[in-house]
């Protein structure tokens, strides 16, 4: 047997890299060689003072070597303190911040070099770390943590290159004699190998705290209440999972970059934004990224007149919480096409029908049914499931104006899912349509109250109370919920329905300008939608617009030919003069008999 010519040992290893070495050198070699040289000398100098020795110096990274992870992490913080200082006497383009990874473990030492999967460990934080910061492990941390004045960032365990077993990574900021503040982060790298999968089911959305005008005290206090308010509504859709504030709200500083935030908290979707405030107004940037490859998903602005705070923070709370339901319903949709049928669980056969649904033609509709119930073969008890069972019965009992085989399905469906989850608002709103289709406008109103009351931010559920207001003979009090859906779903689907009601509402008002470009709008969405050219028609003819109503009405005739006024006394107004009321609209403004 060869005789062993190397020793182990217990090491501490800082890993240090120089950020933007190539850049510079593309700039100016000579400059950027003296530079590097002249910041290697400093973290020699300071490793030494610590009791650390460098080693392995290759290109634009040093290694160093300590026997006391304290004085490493001592011997850190000084030699970047010492390069910060430089750099801020160097032109902007000219400067070359350093980061460091730090690792304590077993190590093999031959020649004067280490070796071991603890110095490559040490390796790949360094890619984790902030410019002029560092990374560490979760085995130095055990050694530092409570005798130091340094604080600690968690991001999570990630299964680093070449390495069998994930590690636990921490950012080391330094702290003060007061209250310990984390050192100012900038951008990392994202190496897609360091993130550990998500888990299967559904995705999990955190909320970061929103950043606010620093010069405005109460424009803080208002974006921090906003980004409660999302998480709180966002809370109550049910489907997804919420981070608690508790957690979200650690990353006021968002500069670590969604990848690496959203796997700290085990996030695939992170929700940011800022707050600014512009004199009697007030500018809110907010967005949605996908943190499973860095992707923004959506991002709008909103400016609103700053009148009351408080009502203020619950109108654009709710239209965001809106939005971002369903951007990342539409998201997981297309994130199931790169799954094979055969491997689909019943999350992403949910997606899969999602999707086919929302193209609305006979046929995604059945293949829509397919995959829900398949779906419901594999977990027959998932609520999620249950209520997208309950809306394909009610869709289809709409076209087919109240299909009783239909409605008893979708109540079917909607009190198994309120078995499942009482504090879900799908199954109480499909429940209040329901009623609605078979002529019992109050008792939609009950529970169409309780999912509201659930999820304020839920439109359907809003269009379907404006709905019930609507045939109990209350249009007035209708349209407040119609033009609510229109704030909360702007860009629905099913938006075309709801602008429809809306028209009918004004019709009953006798707005009948409100009314036609309430129909306008919603037949701009769907052509074919004959309720809305019907009304709209009417409203012509009320408003004395006869030659639009009539080449309206040659339109609705090509479009329409076995239309009969039928269809519209099937509508369950409580009061059947509304049916007779809108039937004399259409029909040439005769007046009601």
């Amino acid at each position: 047997m060869a005789e062993r010519n190397y020793t182990r040992q217990l090491a501490t290893i800082i890993s240090i890299d120089a950020v933007g070495f190539s850049r510079l050198m593309g700039i100016d070699d000579e400059l950027a060689v003296a530079a590097f040289e002249e910041r290697r000398d400093i973290i020699t100098d300071s490793c030494s003072a610590f009791g650390g020795r460098t080693f392995g110096v290759a290109g634009d990274s040093i290694m160093a070597e300590f026997g006391n992870p304290i004085e490493a992490l001592r011997a850190a913080f000084d030699f970047q303190d010492r390069i910060m200082a430089l750099n801020a006497s160097a032109a902007e383009e000219m400067r070359m911040p350093f980061r460091a990874g730090i690792n304590t473990g077993d190590v093999i030492v031959r020649e004067g070099r280490l070796y071991g999967d603890d110095v490559n460990i040490a390796a790949r934080l360094q890619e984790f770390a902030p410019h002029d910061g560092l990374a560490i492990s979760e085995t130095t941390w055990h050694h530092v943590k409570d005798k130091t004045a340094a604080v600690f960032t968690d991001l999570g365990e990630f299964m680093l290159k070449n390495i069998a077993l994930p590690v636990r990574v921490l950012i080391a900021g330094r702290g003060g004699n007061g209250a310990a503040t984390a050192a100012p982060l900038a951008a990392i790298p994202t190496a897609p190998g360091h993130y550990k999968p998500f888990p299967k089911g559904p995705p999990a959305i955190a909320v970061l705290p929103f950043q606010g005008d620093g010069n405005k005290p109460d424009v803080g206090y208002m974006a921090d209440g906003i980004a409660e308010d999302i998480i709180y509504g966002l809370s109550n859709t049910r489907w997804l999972s919420v981070i608690a504030k508790g957690s979200s709200f650690q990353f006021r500083d968002d500069s670590l970059g969604t990848r690496l935030i959203g796997n700290a908290l085990g996030a695939r979707y992170i929700v940011s934004g800022s707050l600014t405030g512009l004199g009697g107004q007030i500018r809110l940037n907010a967005s949605l990224a996908d943190t499973s490859n860095g992707r923004l998903v959506w991002s709008q602005r909103f400016d609103r007149d700053l009148v009351d705070i408080f009502s203020l923070r619950d109108q654009i709370g709710s239209e965001i919480v809106s939005i971002l339901d369903k951007e990342v319903d539409r998201a997981e949709q297309v994130r199931t096409f790169q799954v094979p049928w055969e491997s689909l669980e019943t999350w992403q056969l949910v997606r899969r029908g999602r999707w086919h649904m929302n193209r609305r033609t006979r046929k995604d509709t059945e293949i829509a049914l397919e995959f829900f119930d398949k779906a419901y073969r594999e977990d027959p008890n998932s609520s999620a499931v249950l209520n997208e069972l309950a809306w394909w019965y009610f869709w289809r009992a709409w076209l087919r104006f109240g299909d009783s085989d239909d409605l008893a399905k979708v109540e079917e469906f909607a009190r198994k899912a309120l078995l499942m989850d009482s504090l879900d608002a799908r199954p109480h709103a499909y429940l209040g349509a329901a009623d609605i289709m078979r002529g019992l406008p109050a008792s939609a109103a009950e529970h169409l109250t309780e999912a509201i009351h659930i999820n304020p931010s839920f439109a359907f559920a809003r269009s379907a109370m404006g709905s019930a207001r609507l045939l109990l003979g209350d249009a007035a009090g209708a349209i407040p919920f119609f033009l609510d859906t229109e704030r909360l779903s702007p860009f629905d689907l099913y938006r075309f329905h709801n602008l429809g009601e809306l028209a009918a509402a004004y019709c009953f008002v006798e707005d009948w300008a409100a009314a036609i470009a309430a129909a306008d709008r919603s037949l701009n969405l769907s052509p074919g939608y004959f309720y809305a050219r019907f009304l709209k028609i009417g409203a012509l003819m009320r408003s004395g617009r006869r030659e639009e109503a009539e080449r309206e009405r040659a339109i609705f005739a090509t479009r329409h030919p076995d239309f009969s006024e039928q269809r519209i006394r099937w509508i369950p107004f409580v009061d059947p003069a509304k049916n007779n009321f809108l039937i004399a609209n259409f029909d040439q403004g005769k007046p009601i008999a």
